[in-house]
């Protein structure tokens, strides 16, 4: 194994055969690799998502974000191409699962996949890497303190999306979830319900809630930042995605 690895921007056919743009960051090595589809927050697709891909990269996967915002604003700044989504309502939930389709399609094509593909989504992205587990079939997903699974935003929030979590039985792989104990969307009473559908669904899932730690602990970029939490999930993600992705 070696520690150089390569991203760059490609792009890929996404929902309905549109042609987005993606970051792909991949190990420079033989291989074989498990994949990993990382879908951005609702900030947009940032530097810091683009830091979270390499990382994946520097860890022995291949991993590729799609931007879900190029349709509406291509080559826009992160925050105003965010603005505009919002305004609409968000990433509508058909367009994601095709998006997060197109994208582990091209990453299964690469010569260095073994075959296995997982998701992982930050805040909207959660909810969204949950969706596509349902909605697809993959090897493993992650979400990342996913709002809006099981109760619809509040009503002042421009969005259009509703919970998924009546999907749950079309869960197709095994999840992980990471949560705050301090996070208000999921609150902790929400991702105990969460647990509940899956545990009456029998699906194999595990679920962690950080105490101290609230929505976007991850985000280094960000106030919410609490570094023990995100230390803590990131051994987590490695874990998990060590036994469903190798080859």
């Amino acid at each position: 194994m070696t520690d150089a690895l390569r991203a760059e921007t490609v792009r890929i056919a996404g929902h309905q055969g549109d042609e987005i743009e993606a970051y792909l960051a991949q190990p420079l090595a033989d291989g074989p690799f498990g994949a990993v589809v990382v879908i951005h927050h609702m900030p947009g697709y940032d530097e810091e998502t683009k830091e979270i891909t390499r990382r994946f990269a520097d860890h022995g996967y291949l991993a590729l974000c799609p931007n879900l915002y190029w349709r509406q604003a291509p080559g826009a700044s992160p925050d105003d191409a965010a603005a505009v989504v919002r305004g609409a309502g968000g990433v509508p939930d058909a367009q994601l699962v095709g998006d997060v389709e197109g994208a582990a399609t091209y990453l299964k094509a690469m010569a260095t996949s073994n075959g296995k593909v997982a998701t992982i989504g930050y805040c909207s992205g959660g909810r969204q890497s949950f969706l596509a587990a349902c909605s697809l079939t993959l090897d493993a997903a992650v979400d990342c303190y996913g709002a809006f699974v099981v109760v619809g935003p509040p009503e002042d929030l421009p969005l259009k999306m509703g919970p998924v979590a009546h999907l749950a039985g079309n869960l197709s792989c095994p999840l992980l979830g990471l949560f705050g104990a301090e996070d208000t969307h999921p609150s902790p009473e929400e991702t105990a319900a969460l647990e509940k559908i899956l545990t009456e669904h029998h699906k194999t899932f595990e679920f962690h809630t950080f105490e101290g730690a609230g929505h976007a602990f991850f985000a280094t970029n960000r106030p919410n930042y609490r570094p023990e939490a995100a230390l803590a999930g990131w051994s987590k993600i490695w874990d998990f995605l060590g036994r469903y992705l190798s080859a």
